[in-house]
């Protein structure tokens, strides 16, 4: 079964993105804040890991830039979640090592969408 980590310290942005994803048939594991994340990653080694760029720290980009560092985990896709539709923002995320994003607010059914193709591709 297809691991999905879930990383986001808004809980009702959390449920509705678990849910989403458990009903679309992942196993699915969440974190409430970027040391949360590194610990779940580096124990359950998920397929994709979907990433608040805001979460207390480590931050998102801090949390991806440590997976890559870490030549077990380098392969995990990444997806970063963020409410700053900056430009700079959301290249800071793909300069850390991001392999797409996701813009708040956001459809449970975009999210999946986007986990589906990146786990295809």
């Amino acid at each position: 079964m297809t691991t999905v980590l879930v990383a986001e310290d808004d809980d009702d942005i959390l449920l509705l993105v678990a849910t989403r994803l458990k009903r679309d048939g992942y196993d699915v594991v969440t974190a409430r804040n970027g040391r949360e994340a590194l610990t779940l990653v580096r124990e359950r080694r998920p397929d994709i890991a979907v990433l608040d760029i805001g979460m207390p720290p480590p931050d998102g980009l801090e949390v991806i830039k440590q997976i890559r560092e870490d030549d077990s985990l380098a392969g995990t896709r990444v997806i970063l979640l963020t409410a700053k539709a900056q430009a700079t923002d959301i290249q800071r995320g793909i300069d850390a090592g991001a392999d797409a994003d996701v813009s708040k607010p956001f459809s449970p059914a975009e999210l999946a969408a986007r986990v589906a193709s990146l786990l295809e591709g």
